[in-house]
């Protein structure tokens, strides 16, 4: 049971990458009261589970539907998050926006969705619900979603130790593993083209 669980919960800490979306959150929310920040962190967090759950329970209808595949999903989501990795590697500081006039519908989008639930979580509960049930699924992704809501409710108190050099630092490097995370998904949707099963 905990060798099963840990198998689709490491693949879903992978794609949620809370070490990528924690420094963007910090720098959207830096001038908020603590309050207001901690009602911003479970907006955000209550919008991306909602969503997982979608796709959780009706991802696969969805898709069939608008006729599209995971292949699909794979490709559009990894040059999506491609374009992203790279916009925040070279522009990441003119891209910053003050939350004064906007904390409320930014908890949603963009940092519920796409920044916490994004191409490769919808991609991967998908693929979890088909390898390990709905069950399993449900518990990894609750796990996740709830380490997600401790990092930011934290995050603040953090940032006073380890400064904000250090917190654009592991932006930028999370920023990398987020495009290598895309080109392995494009490259997983290739080949899934080529090869279906």
């Amino acid at each position: 049971m905990m060798k099963t669980f840990l198998e689709a919960f490491l693949p879903l800490f992978v794609a949620i990458n809370v070490a990528g979306v924690l420094p963007i959150y910090l720098g959207l929310t830096e001038k908020l009261s603590p309050k207001a920040r901690n009602q911003l962190a479970i907006q955000t967090l209550s919008a991306a589970f909602v969503l997982a759950l979608l796709i959780l329970f009706a991802g696969e209808l969805i898709f069939n539907i608008l006729g599209i595949t995971i292949n699909d999903l794979r490709v559009g989501g990894g040059l999506i998050l491609l374009v992203l990795s790279i916009t925040d590697l070279i522009f990441g500081e003119l891209k910053r926006r003050n939350p004064n006039g906007d904390a409320e519908s930014m908890g949603i989008v963009p940092l519920g969705i796409p920044l916490t639930i994004g191409p490769a979580a919808i991609t991967t509960i998908l693929v979890s619900q088909q390898s390990y049930g709905y069950g399993i699924t449900l518990l990894a992704l609750s796990a996740n979603i709830l380490l997600v809501l401790g990092a930011f409710i934290t995050a603040p108190a953090l940032l006073k130790y380890i400064g904000k050099g250090t917190t654009k630092a592991i932006a930028k490097v999370a920023s990398l593993f987020l495009a290598a995370i895309a080109v392995a998904m494009i490259r997983a949707g290739i080949v899934g083209f080529l090869h279906p099963a």
